[in-house]
């Protein structure tokens, strides 16, 4: 597992010792980032079940001004911890249930979900990020899930996007358009 591209590019990050985290594939990392590579520079990134760190790693590396890394294991938050440092970055690592977290997170501009799949908290993470209004007017979020789970439909000022197949792999887009 490494650093793709920009400022950590080539970087090899520490996975876990077990099998309690899934680290998202080369193929499925480069995919999120060709969908949202004008979405990055200078943004503010929310790298949600953060598991290793690479999501938000790689944005961090491609431009993006801050990423905040959440999960609720403390040996994940201890593992992005040690990535960060890999890639000589510094960001807010939080060790915390997503779902809560969500509920005073304040705006992000590109959230990146890839929560544990077959947990049933697809429908959970969208009310929440829809309810609560947490992605900036143009900000997309990409959820992560398995190509056989259904994903929920947007409520307005959320738009549901394309969603793209990758094996078993499916990620889906979701725009924050304007009120």
């Amino acid at each position: 597992m490494r650093v793709i591209t920009g400022t950590a590019r080539g970087r090899k990050l520490l996975e876990p010792k077990d099998m309690s985290v899934r680290p998202t594939t080369d193929m499925v990392k480069e995919a999120i980032f060709s969908i949202v590579q004008f979405d990055v520079p200078g943004r503010r990134v929310l790298d949600l079940f953060a598991g290793t760190g690479q999501l938000g790693i790689e944005a961090l590396s491609r431009g993006a001004r801050e990423c905040v890394f959440v999960d609720q294991s403390a040996a994940s938050v201890a593992l992005v911890k040690k990535n960060l440092e890999i890639c000589k970055m510094q960001a807010p690592v939080i060790r915390a249930d997503a779902l809560k977290f969500l509920e005073g997170c304040g705006k992000f501009d590109l959230v990146l979900a890839d929560p544990p799949y077959h947990a049933g908290l697809y429908d959970k993470i969208c009310q929440k990020v829809f309810g609560f209004d947490i992605v900036n007017i143009g900000g997309i979020m990409i959820v992560e899930s398995m190509a056989d789970e259904p994903m929920p439909p947007a409520s307005g000022p959320y738009e549901k996007g394309r969603t793209y197949r990758y094996g078993k792999i499916a990620l889906t887009t979701y725009r924050r358009q304007s009120t």
